[in-house]
C-alpha cells in the first residue's frame, strides 16, 4: 500500500501541555547561552537598575532580557522591533522569553539602562572564559577599530557654520515671537517658536553644546601645543633638547634660535682671533704661521645651514597654516555630538568612535575601550594598564593545571604602527613590540632590502626597529595581524554588528561593550570549551 502524505491539521488542539524543550534540539547552543546567564554569570548589576514592587504589571526578569539580547547580538539583530517580532515567530527567541513577549520599547529601554552593568557583565564572561580554561597570554596584541555612529556625517558642522545656525535659530525666535505678538497682542501666552522651527526644545541647546566643545577642545589643544613648544625651547637653551622631533609649533623659534646661537658662536670666534693679534701685536710677538682668521657669520658654512634650516621651518609651517585654511577643521554633529569624523582606509571618513581592543592568542577581547578620539597613541598605556589587570582577573580564576605561577604579567604585548612613541616605547610594563613603519617596510627591512625600514626619531625608536629588522623580531610581530584583527572581523562582518544603535557616550560604551562580551561568550561555544559537561563540572 502506498504510503501517504502526513495530515496537516492547525486546527487541532494540543492535547496535553508543551514542551518548549521538545522545540529544540539539546545540543543547541541556545541552551548553553540561558544557562550560562542563570547559573553562572552575577547579573545583580541589571536587577538593581530594575524597579519592583508597586503598582502596575510585574517586569521582565532582567536575566531573560540580557539573554535576549545576547542571541540576538550574536546573531546580526540589534532593532529592537525585530528583535519584538522574532519573540514571536523564532523558535530559540520564544524559548529564550519562555511564553512572554516583551516589546520594542521594553527591549530598548532595558538596553538603553544597562550603562554600567555591561562593564560587570564583560567582567563575569571574562571570569567564565577563564574558568573554562580560556585566556592565553603568552602574545597579546592591541588595536583599534572604527564603528559607526547611529548619526549621519552630514549632521555635523563647523564653527563657523554652527555659529551660523546659531544666529538663524535667533532670528526664527525673535521672527516667532514678534508674529506671535502681533497675533496674541504683546504679552499674551501662546506658542513661542511655530512647528517649523524643528525641535526648538533640544535642538537650540545642541547647537551651544556643540560650539562649548569645540572651544573646549580649541583650548586644551592650543594648551597642550604651548605647553610643549615652552618646554622644548626652555630645553633648547639650557642645552638639554631632546632627540627627536620637533614640536610643530617650536620648529620656527627653535631653528631661529640655532641660528642666532651660531651667528653668536662665530662673531665670538672672530672677537677673540682679533683680541689675540691685538694683543700679540702691542707684546712684539711675531705673526705665527696658519691660524686661519674666522670667517664672518654671514659667509660661516654652519650659519649659512642655520639660515637655510630657519627658511625651511618658516616655508613648512607656512604650508601647514595653508593646509589647515582650506579644510573644514573642527567639527561637531549635532545627532550624536559625542561622535566623532573617524578616517577610514581608502581616505573616507564616518562618523563614529574608536574602539580600542586587546585581545588574547586565542581571540578573546580582554580589554576594551570605546573612545571618541581618531588616533590610537594616546590610548596605548590605559589599554595596557587595563590589559594587565585582565591578565591578573584571567589567571586567578584559571583551572590549576593551567596557572603559570604567581605571575600575571603578559609575556608579549604587539601593536601596529599608530601606536609608536617615544612614551609607548618605554613606559613600563611587558615587553612589546610596536611597529616603526608600515608592515611592508618592516618587511623589507627583516630580509635586508636595501633603504626599507622607516626613519627612527628617537633611540628607542631605532632600537625597535633595528629588533623589528631580526628573524625573531619580525616573526612574533607577524602574530599581530590574525590577534587583533580576527575578532574585529567577527564583529562586523559574523555579527553585523557596524554600526551603533544608541546615541552618547555612555550609552554607545556600554552597547559596545556588551558586543565585546558577545564575542567572547560566542567564542567559547564555538571552540568548544563551553558545553553542558564543562558548566556542570563547575556547578559541581
Amino acid at each position: 500500500m502506498a504510503k501517504r502524505y502526513r495530515p496537516v491539521l492547525r486546527d487541532q488542539p494540543v492535547l496535553l501541555p508543551e514542551d518548549m524543550r521538545d522545540w529544540l534540539p539539546p545540543d543547541h547552543p541556545v541552551w548553553l547561552v540561558i544557562r550560562a546567564v542563570e547559573d553562572h554569570l552575577d547579573t545583580s548589576a541589571f536587577h538593581a537598575a530594575r524597579r519592583a514592587g508597586g503598582a502596575g504589571a510585574a517586569g521582565y526578569d532582567p536575566d531573560m532580557l540580557v539573554t535576549l539580547l545576547m542571541w540576538a547580538y550574536a546573531g546580526g539583530i540589534t532593532s529592537s522591533r525585530r528583535i519584538e517580532a522574532l519573540c514571536r515567530t523564532d523558535a530559540a527567541f520564544r524559548v529564550i522569553c519562555a511564553g512572554s513577549f516583551p516589546d520594542h520599547v521594553t527591549i530598548a529601554r532595558f538596553r538603553a539602562g544597562s550603562g554600567g552593568a555591561a562593564q560587570r557583565l564583560f567582567t563575569e564572561v571574562l571570569v567564565l572564559c577563564a574558568r573554562l580554561g580560556m585566556g592565553r597570554l603568552g602574545t597579546v596584541a592591541l588595536d583599534g577599530m572604527k564603528i559607526a555612529a547611529s548619526a549621519s556625517r552630514a549632521a555635523s558642522r563647523t564653527e563657523q557654520a554652527l555659529r551660523r545656525l546659531a544666529c538663524e535659530r535667533a532670528a526664527e525666535h525673535a521672527a516667532a515671537d514678534a508674529a506671535e505678538d502681533e497675533l496674541f497682542g504683546a504679552g499674551r501666552r501662546g506658542d513661542e517658536v511655530p512647528p517649523e522651527a524643528a525641535d526648538p526644545a533640544t535642538r537650540d541647546e545642541r547647537i551651544r553644546r556643540a560650539l562649548a566643545g569645540l572651544e573646549a577642545e580649541r583650548k586644551a589643544v592650543e594648551q597642550q601645543r604651548d605647553a610643549q613648544a615652552w618646554a622644548y625651547l626652555e630645553a633648547l637653551e639650557a642645552g638639554a633638547a631632546p632627540r627627536g622631533q620637533v614640536p610643530a609649533a617650536a620648529a620656527v623659534a627653535a631653528a631661529r634660535a640655532r641660528l642666532e646661537r651660531a651667528e653668536a658662536a662665530q662673531r665670538a670666534k672672530a672677537a677673540a682671533w682679533q683680541a689675540q693679534r691685538a694683543a700679540e701685536k702691542e707684546a712684539g710677538i711675531p705673526r705665527r704661521p696658519g691660524g686661519r682668521k674666522p670667517f664672518p657669520p654671514e659667509a660661516h658654512a654652519g650659519v649659512r645651514r642655520a639660515r637655510a634650516a630657519l627658511e625651511r621651518a618658516g616655508a613648512k609651517a607656512a604650508a601647514e597654516r595653508k593646509a589647515a585654511s582650506k579644510g573644514p577643521g573642527p567639527v561637531r554633529n549635532l545627532t550624536d555630538p559625542d561622535s566623532r569624523l573617524m578616517p577610514i582606509r581608502g581616505g573616507a571618513f564616518i562618523q563614529g568612535y574608536n574602539a580600542q581592543n586587546v585581545t588574547s592568542e586565542d581571540k578573546l577581547i580582554i580589554a576594551t575601550e570605546l573612545t571618541a578620539d581618531p588616533g590610537d597613541r594616546a590610548w596605548f598605556e590605559p589599554m595596557l594598564r587595563q590589559a594587565q589587570d585582565a591578565a591578573a582577573l584571567i589567571r586567578a580564576h584559571q583551572p590549576p593545571g593551567r596557572q603559570g605561577g604567581a605571575s600575571d604579567d603578559i609575556g608579549l604585548f604587539l601593536a601596529d604602527a599608530g601606536y609608536c612613541s617615544e612614551r609607548n616605547l618605554t613606559t613600563a610594563g611587558p615587553d612589546r613590540l610596536i611597529a616603526t613603519g608600515k608592515h611592508r617596510d618592516l618587511e623589507k627591512a627583516a630580509s635586508g632590502a636595501t633603504g626599507a625600514g622607516s626613519a627612527a626619531h628617537s633611540q628607542a625608536a631605532a632600537a625597535m626597529a633595528a629588533r623589528l629588522a631580526t628573524p625573531a623580531g619580525i616573526t612574533a610581530y607577524r602574530q599581530r595581524g590574525h590577534i587583533a584583527e580576527t575578532p574585529h572581523g567577527h564583529i562586523k562582518h559574523n555579527m553585523r554588528f557596524r554600526q551603533l544603535s544608541v546615541r552618547g557616550k555612555t550609552k554607545t560604551a556600554a552597547e559596545w561593550r556588551f558586543a565585546a562580551t558577545v564575542h567572547n561568550l560566542f567564542k567559547a561555544i564555538t571552540t568548544g570549551h563551553l558545553t553542558t559537561q564543562a558548566l556542570a563540572a563547575l556547578s559541581a
